[in-house]
């Protein structure tokens, strides 16, 4: 009687923790449906940071003429490329992840093909981050036109944004896991992303503050974004650059790991 030889090599491969196929394929997803939706999309990421930049800048740049010794307008309008990030990021992680979960049943399907959640969650914060890093830009192009001098560093700010969004992106996924209900989500933002975008040096300096004002501003990551784009618009400074980068990064992590541990129980039963 001859020997079976059984082969090892027709096992199944072992999966990787993190596969790209997967990861991109979702890129894929969000990139194709961008490409029917984008012109509402882009509109309403775009036009209501333009419009308070306008509004801010020309209003009370008639009162107040520098800041720093910087033209308020210009300040205004480097702010407002935070403004411009926080609301593409957030608001898209929020509602979006909601319905594509609790109305549509998006992810249900999208996870019965080999997608994990942390794929399925990245794949989409990465893909809402890419798009503010670019919204971000608007407010800027428009304080050029009232007279902020581009410069080199100003490269940087697209990258900025992206890394920015990333954190803010996977925050509002992190929510829409704990929001009970899509109404939930005004507390949210009357509650955290009204004081962060009034609490991050947008439309004032927050060395005018109160001390516990000023300590609330600088442990809200928006703050840190704010600074880094005016630093790339005016110019670096080495040290608090390093610092900013590395908060803004820590703060990705973290959301990431808050939120691919909730929505993994909400999607997993």
């Amino acid at each position: 009687m001859t020997a079976i030889d059984v082969s090892t090599d027709s096992s199944p491969q072992s999966l990787r923790h993190f596969e790209r196929a997967a990861f991109f394929g979702v890129w894929a997803r969000d990139f194709t449906l961008f490409k029917r939706l984008w012109a509402s999309t882009t509109f309403s990421a775009i036009v209501e940071p333009t419009v308070s930049l306008v509004a801010f800048g020309l209003g009370f740049g008639a009162l107040v003429s520098t800041v720093n010794g910087v033209p308020y307008i210009e300040f205004v309008g480097t702010g407002a490329v935070a403004t411009a990030v926080l609301f593409s990021s957030v608001f898209s992680g929020m509602y979006n992840t909601f319905i594509n979960r609790v109305f549509n049943h998006v992810y249900d399907g999208i996870l019965a093909t080999p997608v994990d959640v942390h794929e399925l969650v990245m794949g989409e914060a990465t893909w809402i981050a890419v798009k503010s890093g670019v919204y971000g830009c608007a407010p800027l192009f428009v304080a050029m036109m009232f007279g902020l001098t581009p410069s080199w560093g100003m490269l940087a700010i697209p990258f900025i944004g992206m890394l920015t969004g990333l954190g803010f992106a996977l925050m509002g996924q992190w929510m829409s896991a704990v929001a009970t209900s899509i109404d939930s989500f005004n507390y949210v933002q009357s509650a955290l992303i009204t004081p962060l975008f009034l609490l991050a040096g947008t439309f004032f300096p927050i060395n005018g503050l109160p001390p516990w004002m000023q300590v609330l501003a600088e442990i809200n990551p928006l703050y840190h974004c704010v600074q880094l784009v005016r630093h790339a618009a005016f110019g670096w400074e080495p040290v608090n650059d390093l610092g900013n980068m590395l908060y803004l990064a820590g703060f990705a992590v973290v959301m990431s790991v808050l939120a691919i541990r909730r929505l993994r129980d909400r999607l997993i039963d």
